[in-house]
Parts: structure tokens; C-alpha cells; sequence
């Protein structure tokens, strides 16, 4: 079963061009970071040390490359160590303070002067920086998304259901073609979810749910005899359906589950069909909120209100909260007598000085609101014991937390 509404038509795309060997080329330049075709390009084959393919690509200059796939993949492999290593002043200010020990990671000295909002903003601009110098090993791409280098894997289906039918030849970095490759993986193989006792199949672009303990508060959480009794829920911002699935498993005989992204559209319909519950779970198009009102409305914005840097980081930052706001402002008018909102939010967001627990709380209230419980679990994920991670402070307190909301009568 596939169902693919690529992000954009290939007409749409913008346009690399290049000289190799006298001639001039042109080709469709495809990037979902949003980054602009190089203005600069060198050809680059198995005969390129990774030094002068590293030094290349820090002074903006592409490297599009003509040798072995494989060879390919060891030259990014490459590029990373190199854009990783610790600054020389990073490292002799960790032996300075740990009294000519071994030294800490360049992050880790900035960890302990810096606020958690620059300490937040500095790790996004490196990460920006680090995406910009590796996207530039670039990947040609045929007619039909072919890879015309010796030892190319056919990703013939894996382009496809990201993209769509290619329309003549394309190039695209090396890193957002393996990234294409492993959602393809990610959505033939599914993730298991305890809560539904099945897989959830994510598509290219959307937000998966590897973080489980948001789904068992869906799952656990106590439903409002309201909607135990009528049984109609909202999943506004449904994503790969996964609420809307859960709900479905917990009895509610009729779910609404919305989202504005075509990707995410076509990702819940094929889930929800997969599962067997087409009759009771509708996927429409809408912003936020459906039409009319209903006995359980569930929402699980995006956690950090800081602006998406591609369109592939919007499940993780939302510019401004502005779904969070949209959502607290929007859902007594969509709440039946006796019914519930369900918010589920991280306070990653307070522990980064991004927002504060009151004003959260002052747009609650603003909204018409009252806070019936709030139920919280704390992360298990890897990253939030890292001791290494610059943001470790911050993750290390995160609370993930069901707010049962009501309107105010």
C-alpha cells in the first residue's frame, strides 16, 4: 500500500548548474533543508584525499561526486570526524581546568559559560554549520532517481515515496540521500507501539514516535465519562495517527484526526488502514481544529517554541508556539459539555528559558481554561542520560506531562 504526496513537484525545484569537462550542466537541485543550489561546484572522485574534500567544502564549494557509491559514503564518514574534532582552544581550556587532565569536549566547556538559551542557540547554529559543510557531497541522480556511480544501491522505491516520480535528472546531497534511504527503512519495517499491540509505519518528513512515554499517557490516562459514554475524539495534529490509533484501541467510536501536512495526510491514512480502523478514524485536511465539537480533544504540539530551520524539523519546533497557542485559544469553543483537552508538552522549553511554566499557565487561563490533573512521566530516552550532550542539564529534568484541561463554566 503506498500513498505518497511528495513535499513539492520536481518542476518546482530549483536548479544547480556546473561545468565538467568543458561543458555546461544543469540539473533539478533537490534539498528539504531548504538550502540554495551551490553557486560553486568541483567534480570529486575516489582520487580526493578527505582533507581537501573537508577544506573544499568549509569555503562553500560542492563537491559533486563521480567515483564509487561506497567510496562516497567513507568520504561523508570522513567529513564528519573532521567537522567534529574539538577546537584546539576548546581543548587546551579543558586541560587549564581540569589541571592538565583529559579534556573536556569543546561542549562541555561552553556547558558550564554559558545560559541554557545560548547555550540552546549555540548548539543550533553548529548543528546548522555541521548539516552545511556535510550537505556539500552531492549525489547526481538519473532519470527515475538512478544513481549512475559504481556500487549504487537501487533507492529507486526509497526516492520515490519521499519525492515522487522523478522528472528528469536531479542531484542531492549525499546526507539527505541516506537520510531518504533510512525513512524508507523506518517506514517499511514500522516501530513498534506497545500502546496499540502493533507497528507504526512513519512516511519521509514525519514526525515518528520513537519517544514512547507520550503515547502510554494517551494510553493510561483516565477518559472523561463524557467520552467514555459518546465516544468522539479530536487528534488535532495526528502526524502518523498514532494517537488517533490509541484512542481507537481505548474504545472512542468515532476519532477525528487533522493535520495540515499532505506527508502526514497520506502517513495516518495508510496507518489507520493498515490497523484495520478505517470506519472509525477519519483523516482530514484542516488547520488545528475540525468542524463542530467533541467529548475528548487531543493535541501533542511541538514540544520547543523555536523557528524550524527545514520543513523536516517541525514536529521537533514550532516559530513562537504558535500550535500550542492556536491550540489552548481554540479548544473550549471545540469541547462538547463534559469534555477534556488533553496537552501534551514537555517542559524541556523551561529548563532551555525558551518559556516558563506561568506563561504557560496565564495562556491556559487566557483561554478560558482549567487545569482538571496533570500527569507526568519522565523521558527514557539515551539522550537524556548523556552526560556529553551540551543541552544535558536541561534534558536531564524534562518532565513529559498530560495537562487535562476543561473549559471554565
Amino acid at each position: 500500500m503506498t500513498s505518497d504526496t511528495p513535499a513539492a513537484a520536481a518542476t518546482d525545484l530549483p536548479v544547480i548548474r556546473w561545468s565538467e569537462e568543458g561543458i555546461e550542466h544543469a540539473a533539478r537541485w533537490r534539498s528539504e533543508r531548504g538550502a540554495p543550489a551551490p553557486r560553486s561546484v568541483a567534480i570529486a572522485d575516489d582520487t580526493m584525499s578527505a582533507d581537501a574534500a573537508y577544506g573544499l567544502a568549509c569555503q562553500g564549494v560542492a563537491l559533486l561526486w563521480r567515483g564509487d557509491f561506497q567510496n562516497a559514503r567513507q568520504m561523508l564518514t570522513a567529513l564528519a570526524t573532521r567537522a567534529d574534532r574539538k577546537p584546539r582552544r576548546a581543548v587546551k581550556a579543558g586541560k587549564a581546568a581540569k589541571g592538565g587532565k583529559d579534556a573536556p569536549s569543546a561542549q562541555a566547556v561552553e556547558a558550564a559559560a554559558k545560559s541554557p538559551v545560548e547555550l540552546f542557540n549555540l548548539q543550533r547554529q553548529a548543528r546548522s554549520q555541521r548539516a552545511r559543510t556535510l550537505g556539500m557531497l552531492l549525489i547526481p541522480l538519473e532519470d527515475g532517481h538512478a544513481i549512475p556511480l559504481r556500487r549504487a544501491p537501487d533507492l529507486t522505491r526509497a526516492c520515490t515515496e519521499a519525492w515522487g516520480p522523478a522528472d528528469g535528472p536531479s542531484v542531492v546531497s549525499m546526507r539527505e540521500l541516506l537520510g531518504v534511504n533510512g525513512a524508507h527503512e523506518w517506514r517499511a519495517n514500522g516501530i513498534e507501539v506497545p500502546a496499540i499491540g502493533a507497528r507504526i509505519h512513519p512516511h519521509y518528513g514525519v514526525f515518528a514516535p520513537t519517544r514512547a512515554e507520550y503515547v502510554e499517557l494517551v494510553a493510561k490516562a483516565p477518559l472523561p465519562r463524557a467520552a467514555a459514554a459518546l465516544g468522539t475524539a479530536f487528534d488535532v495534529g495526528t502526524g502518523t495517527g498514532v494517537l488517533a490509533a490509541v484512542l481507537a484501541k481505548r474504545g472512542l467510536a468515532r476519532i477525528v484526526a487533522t493535520d495540515m501536512d499532505p506527508r502526514a495526510l497520506a502517513c495516518a491514512r495508510e496507518n489507520v488502514e493498515r490497523l484495520g480502523l478505517g470506519e472509525r478514524v477519519a483523516v482530514v485536511q484542516a488547520d488545528l481544529f475540525p468542524e463542530g465539537r467533541a467529548e475528548l480533544v487531543v493535541c501533542n504540539p511541538p514540544w520547543v517554541p523555536a523557528r524550524p530551520s527545514s520543513p523536516l524539523e517541525h514536529g521537533v519546533y514550532d516559530a513562537d508556539g504558535r500550535m500550542l497557542k492556536g491550540f489552548l485559544s481554540g479548544l473550549a469553543a471545540h469541547l462538547a459539555p463534559g469534555g477534556e483537552g488533553w496537552l501534551i508538552l514537555s517542559d524541556l522549553a523551561e529548563h532551555l528559558g525558551l518559556r516558563t511554566r506561568a506563561e504557560l499557565l496565564a495562556a491556559i487561563e487566557a483561554a478560558g481554561l482549567k487545569v482538571l490533573d496533570r500527569i507526568d512521566v519522565r523521558p527514557a530516552h539515551k539522550r537524556a542520560f548523556d552526560a556529553t550532550d551540551p543541552l544535558h542539564a536541561a534534558r536531564s529534568r524534562e518532565t513529559t506531562s498530560l495537562w487535562r484541561l476543561a473549559a471554565v463554566s
